[in-house]
């Protein structure tokens, strides 16, 4: 008997357009819009009366899917309009509960729908959350947790996802605590999407006694994709990995042929799987494709490098299947995240040999392992090591500029050949991990003062979170700033309101939530120490920006923009880049730009949502008679480690 699991039913995967959407019933529209407004009411209520954030973002989830269905126009079928009314009920019933002393759901054993208020956008986000039949909330043993990622669905919003989980059945056979990401969406799982997945799994151990040794990670389709981007980027999270499909990378994905420009291609790095395949060296890892799924291909793919690097990948394959699971592949994909769940992740420190790989600070860490500085950015990064006969850890290293190292992982160690240093007793054991630097005469551990100084980063070196590219600033906290000013030029001020309104519109749309707009006379010292600054206008308009700019790798006058030694009319041209803040350098400065993916980019594919301007871009804007703007970019670039231009 073959078999489709009910969630990779709506799976649309490759270049999908979005679904066709009809407006519900002017009387179903209207009562649901009611609805909202007096449980957006009873919310407030709520919140006044000092109820936990955590029960009112249980409560607001389900008036946030009935917004976001009117606003959007989301009615995909027939059924959604009764889905919203259901939820707002749901959502209403919930707060009475609050009201009357105290929340009943999520104690017991089913599937339920659950919330959290993220810190990038203050958004409340939606999961499901399965409890095996005989959970006991009061129970001190810690369970095991399965992280499930959806397939792309082009009828999906929080309304369906809501009313496919809210109240199901959990199979017999369940015996862990499943988390069903909603992701914002369709994003395979980036960007945004990659932190909701992190905050949702801190709101369920934030919940509920999680065991940390046994998370397995899966998905399906794009939740494949997801797997093999989040299974390997960070490979010590997890018990085990399982990618069902899902593409891997970009050029092979989209059958393009032609390159793309540096700053792009260098981008691609990031996410594509294919680059970081030599993690599967540290995680156990198992991926399925139908024998008739082209989605095949990526396991092939995948198997073949696993292979050449000498790693294991465990591959299933579904006899005479399309893009869909087999029950029988099903249950031995399952069984090989049991048996690893049962052994649980090493304990602490982990794995003492690895091998690890990544083109990024923004993926730096492998066990006690965390890469510090790199040479270049987006280039292979390798940290490798084995345990000598006396228990010296022993590590090679490729375009590394600095490390940590967690004391406990040995007594001594030695790097690429040096003589050993110790480790446990290093920096008179006043600091939980150890840190080194490498120059042209070798590797210098740091002393415990020298260590202290190197975390302040003086220097001002690409770190972790601080690395770009644009991009990187929304998978954070970040609030936009608009001035209040007298623009320097009013064809550029039209721009840069433009391009606001504009990330304002895709960012509701694609990352379901609102964007936090300030004006440059609010900003407080409490957002500037806590968010990363995305500043829209000009030295004229936008007090900040007058505040920065001198600060900046530009020259920035009345009438032009001098970047990288050319000028530039501001009546036609911008510049987009992401800095460290001049006013808070441990977080970003960003200038005229959103998100750097497009509509078109997250109706086309998952696999076009990569950066499209590096760290910074000049753009050439002409006005259309519709009050948009038509756009080229000019140049781009990726700064170097020093946030210089090349």
């Amino acid at each position: 008997m073959k078999r489709c699991l009910a969630w990779s039913l709506t799976v649309v995967f490759g270049m999908a357009a979005a679904a066709a959407a009809q407006a519900p019933m002017e009387e179903q529209a209207a009562e649901i819009g009611q609805k909202l407004e007096v449980l957006r009411g009873t919310i407030a209520e709520l919140a006044a009366n000092d109820v936990r954030d955590r029960d009112i973002a249980d409560v607001a989830v389900y008036a946030k899917g009935a917004e976001w269905i009117l606003r959007h126009n989301e009615f995909y079928r027939p059924h959604y309009a009764d889905d919203a009314l259901a939820a707002l009920e749901t959502g209403a019933a919930r707060a009475e509960a609050i009201q009357k002393g105290g929340e009943s759901w999520g104690r017991s054993p089913g599937k339920w729908i659950l919330g959290y208020r993220s810190a990038v956008d203050g958004s409340v986000q939606p999961y499901a959350l399965s409890l095996p039949a005989g959970f006991d909330p009061e129970s001190r043993e810690r369970m095991p947790l399965h992280v499930v990622l959806h397939g792309r669905g082009s009828t999906l919003n929080e309304v369906s996802f809501i009313a496919r989980h809210d109240g199901k059945p959990v199979p017999e056979s369940q015996t862990w605590i499943q988390l069903d990401v909603f992701g914002r969406v369709n994003n395979a799982y980036r960007w945004a999407g990659e932190t909701d997945v992190f905050e949702a799994i801190a709101d369920v151990a934030r919940r509920y006694r999680i065991d940390e040794k046994r998370i397995t990670l899966w998905g399906f389709s794009m939740g494949g994709a997801g797997a093999w981007h989040l299974g390997l980027h960070y490979p010590s999270k997890w018990s085990s990995v399982g990618a069902g499909a899902g593409f891997v990378d970009f050029y092979k994905y989209q059958n393009v042929t032609e390159r793309l420009p540096d700053y792009q291609h260098r981008a691609l790095r990031i996410y594509d799987a294919t680059d970081v395949a030599l993690n599967l060296a540290n995680v156990p890892f198992i991926t399925y494709g139908g024998e008739l799924d082209k989605q095949l291909a990526a396991s092939l793919q995948m198997k073949e490098l696993a292979d050449a690097h000498e790693v294991p990948l465990e591959l299933l394959i579904g006899a005479e299947m399309g893009h869909k699971f087999d029950d029988e592949s099903f249950a031995k994909f399952m069984a090989f995240h049991a048996g690893h769940s049962e052994a649980g992740r090493p304990a602490f420190p982990g794995r003492r040999e690895i091998r690890f790989v990544t083109h990024t600070l923004k993926y730096n860490r492998c066990e006690w392992l965390t890469i510090q500085e790199l040479d270049q950015s987006y280039e292979p990064t390798t940290v490798e090591s084995t345990v000598g006969d006396d228990g010296t850890l022993q590590l090679t290293t490729e375009n590394v500029a600095a490390v940590s190292l967690v004391r406990d992982a040995a007594d001594q160690v030695t790097l690429d050949g040096s003589e050993p240093f110790p480790l446990y007793s290093a920096a008179d054991q006043l600091l939980p991990e150890v840190y080194f630097v490498r120059d042209e005469e070798g590797w210098e551990q740091l002393e415990y003062d020298d260590s202290l100084e190197f975390m302040e980063n003086p220097d001002g070196r690409k770190r972790h979170n601080l690395q770009g590219p644009i991009d990187d600033a929304f998978m954070q906290p970040f609030v936009c700033v608009r001035g209040t000013g007298t623009p320097w030029n009013e064809a550029h001020e039209a721009w840069a309101e433009w391009t606001l309104a504009r990330f304002e519109t895709d960012w509701d749309k694609w990352m379901r939530g609102r964007v936090p707009v300030v004006d440059d006379s609010e900003l407080t010292d409490e957002l500037i120490a806590s968010r990363n600054l995305v500043l829209f206008g000009d030295p004229g308009s936008n007090a900040v920006i007058s505040q920065v700019v001198e600060s900046l790798p530009l020259r920035w006058t009345e009438t032009e923009i001098e970047f990288n030694g050319v000028r530039y009319a501001t009546g036609s041209h911008g510049i987009c880049l992401v800095f460290p803040n001049p006013l808070n350098p441990r977080r970003y400065v960003v200038i005229n730009s959103g998100m750097t993916m497009r509509e078109k980019d997250f109706v086309a594919s998952n696999s076009w949502l990569f950066p499209k301007l590096g760290d910074a871009a000049v753009i050439r804007f002409t006005e259309e008679g519709n009050g948009s703007f038509a756009e080229e970019t000019v140049f781009a670039t990726m700064f170097t480690e020093s946030w210089t231009l090349p």
